[in-house]
């Protein structure tokens, strides 16, 4: 399988040329790019450029042509209007982090009705060679711009199971379906790394994030069957009121689902909040998944939601994000 995000190599460009304007002048484009080493190829009204070449033809088509008629997709994507590919390309930092790995685990306990520790959320911090931090928001959003998400959320995996072998609880590692193009092929380094650490597999537990995007179930349901025939576990994330997350839960039978953070804090004392957290409870029981509330960082509300019949915890009440290392 060819993509662009599982090498981080040079990006290939291709480049559609519309409008009267830019079409007269686009032969002298071609001729200039096949001088220069920078074009790969021309097909028709379309050019498939380098990247190097591509920041040549961005200076180029705003001095000379008509650049809202000019769009560009990455490795067949969707086409996206060429004012974006500045971003795409000025987005490069992150092929260096990806190559080198710079990722690292902080963990955050997840808490039985008791307050032990049942588990903790293995969560991906990003950093640059100097020492310095990268935020998620930023890293994840240069990801999208440049076709990186597969690569970049495979080392957050491996990252996580690494960090999932410093400690005998369960981990939960959050992982983009939208990333994962075929669970067989994509998902194979992580289960032999689990295997090569012996990492229990029934130790892992795949969490969904993004699941209100999700929009390809049945592409969904194949990676979950993937992870449960390997024996691994899995849970759906931010879970709240949604007719469209109801029908995924049914269809997907999650080993945990968490209620969204937005309808935990403050229920002890929200009569509305209350209402979505029990139909979210019975909905887990009659799916037979363990519920999960996150977020709590008030006493009151998780007595209320003990009280109430869930059984899993996660919050600041019960501690902040932390090297896994301080944690065991």
């Amino acid at each position: 399988m060819s993509c662009n995000a599982c090498v981080v190599g040079k990006l290939q460009f291709e480049v559609r040329v519309e409008g009267e304007r830019n079409l007269a002048i686009y032969p002298e484009v071609v001729r200039h790019m096949e001088r220069n080493g920078k074009l790969i190829r021309a097909e028709g009204d379309s050019l498939f450029v380098k990247e190097p070449g591509m920041r040549d033809f961005l200076d180029f088509c705003h001095n000379h042509m008509e650049p809202n008629a000019i769009f560009f997709r990455l490795d067949e994507g969707s086409w996206r209007p060429l004012e974006e590919a500045k971003e795409t390309l000025e987005s490069e930092w992150i092929d260096e982090v990806i190559r080198k790995e710079l990722v690292t685990c902080h963990a955050q306990p997840i808490v039985d009705t008791k307050g032990e520790i049942y588990a903790h959320e293995m969560l991906a911090r990003f950093y640059r060679e100097d020492g310095s931090v990268i935020y998620p928001g930023e890293i994840f959003g240069a990801a999208r711009k440049r076709d990186r998400l597969y690569a970049l959320d495979r080392i957050c995996r491996m990252a996580a199971v690494r960090a999932a072998s410093f400690t005998d609880k369960k981990a939960f590692i959050n992982f983009i379906p939208t990333s994962i193009y075929s669970p067989e092929f994509c998902l194979k380094s992580t289960t032999m790394l689990a295997d090569r650490l012996g990492v229990d597999s029934g130790r892992l537990v795949f969490e969904v994030v993004e699941t209100e995007s999700v929009e390809d179930t049945d592409h969904l349901k194949r990676i979950l069957s993937f992870y449960k025939e390997k024996g691994f576990r899995y849970a759906l994330d931010d879970v709240g009121e949604g007719y469209s997350t109801l029908e995924l839960l049914s269809d997907l039978q999650p080993h945990y689902m968490k209620l969204d953070m937005k309808y935990v804090q403050g229920v002890a004392a929200d009569p509305q909040k209350q209402q979505t957290a029990s139909a979210f409870l019975a909905e887990a029981k009659k799916l037979g998944s363990v519920p999960l509330a996150e977020g709590i960082e008030d006493e009151e509300d998780f007595e209320w939601l003990k009280a109430n019949g869930y059984q899993l915890f996660q919050g600041y009440l019960f501690g902040k994000p932390a090297p896994i290392e301080q944690l065991v």
